[in-house]
């Protein structure tokens, strides 16, 4: 079984698939085709090569994965939406674009990270840390009352999947991020890239970035329960400014397990594995149809100008992953 680096997620009625240095994304328009946009993906660590140290190249990964989870998703529902309906911004956003010098479509990408930044930190490190100092009065020592707080986060962030889970939108996104798993999973298989092969393999996989938050939450359990007991703004600061090194830590965690089938690899991996099941589920053959021409495109490259490529099919394509005339998904593959 071959090992690859190659991830993704799920966006808007499709996936995006991310090699190292290209992406694509394939999205099901609402009348029924398939479109792909893909471009060079370039990363800091390229420019500035001491970011690739461990530790340093988990928190450069972990803030250009947001950035660019925010860019797929705003650009597949440009991909899903009517051509015909053209966006006019608004004065105000015009405003924002003349005054800052950035586009719009910069500022839309920034706001939407600030406030996903502001809100997490509200949910996952506000709340456990005044929940927790309710309980002081009753529990003196402060390495189990951090050790609360951590289970605390654990609790909140459960719960919030589990209700996620069941909105009926996220649903299907979930039935997409399945798509993506099952695809990773078929090539890495190096089996033919069709959707009847992908369908039989798990919707779960190692890397998934679900298990990655969990890693990140037991791993901030143990690392915060050395600090000591300040105030609460003091420990939301200190948690706030270690949560960097927490992710760098657990992106080296999951760079290990996603290259190692060791058995104490597996049970490490084994609660976010089993976590995925809120975050993932059975997709059907166009969805997979659509993960796989996403994979295609990522993993073939793109032009030397660097530039957005698009393509689109009528929909027509069969669900053995090549549009009418083309070919084989295989064989562009050449697996």
């Amino acid at each position: 079984m071959r090992k690859s680096m190659i991830g993704g997620q799920a966006v808007m009625e499709g996936v995006m698939m991310k090699a190292p240095d290209s992406m694509a994304i394939a999205v099901r328009r609402s009348d029924g085709s398939i479109e792909v946009k893909k471009s060079a993906v370039t990363t800091a660590k390229e420019k500035y090569p001491i970011l690739k140290l461990p530790i340093l190249r988990g928190i450069v990964t972990f803030a250009e994965t947001m950035v660019l989870g925010v860019k797929s998703l705003l650009t597949s529902a440009d991909l899903y939406g009517d051509e015909e309906e053209e966006y006019k911004p608004s004065r105000f956003e015009t405003f924002l674009s003349d005054k800052l010098g950035k586009s719009l479509d910069d500022i839309v990408i920034a706001s939407s990270v600030t406030v996903a930044v502001i809100f997490s930190i509200a949910l996952f490190v506000f709340l456990p840390a005044l929940l927790s100092g309710l309980l002081r009065r009753w529990i003196s020592n402060h390495v189990i009352l951090n050790i609360v707080e951590g289970f605390l986060r654990l609790g909140i962030f459960l719960i919030y999947l589990t209700l996620v889970s069941r909105m009926k939108d996220i649903r299907r996104v979930f039935e997409y991020h399945g798509a993506e798993h099952k695809t990773i999973h078929c090539y890495e298989h190096e089996e033919e890239l069709t959707p009847g092969n992908a369908r039989k393999y798990s919707t779960l996989h190692p890397r998934c970035g679900t298990a990655f938050l969990l890693t990140v939450m037991l791993i901030s359990i143990l690392l915060f329960s050395f600090l000591g007991w300040q105030n609460i703004f003091l420990r939301v600061l200190s948690r706030i400014l270690l949560l960097p090194v927490v992710g760098g830590l657990s992106y080296e965690v999951t760079r290990l397990a996603g290259r190692s089938d060791a058995l104490p690899i597996r049970i490490i991996l084994y609660p976010g594995m089993m976590l995925q099941k809120l975050t993932t589920r059975e997709p059907d053959d166009q969805q997979l149809e659509v993960a796989i021409r996403a994979f295609v495109a990522a993993t073939e490259g793109v032009k030397e100008s660097g530039g957005m490529e698009g393509e689109k099919t009528d929909g027509t394509a069969g669900l053995d992953g090549r549009p009418e005339g083309g070919p084989t998904v295989a064989a562009k593959q050449g697996i």
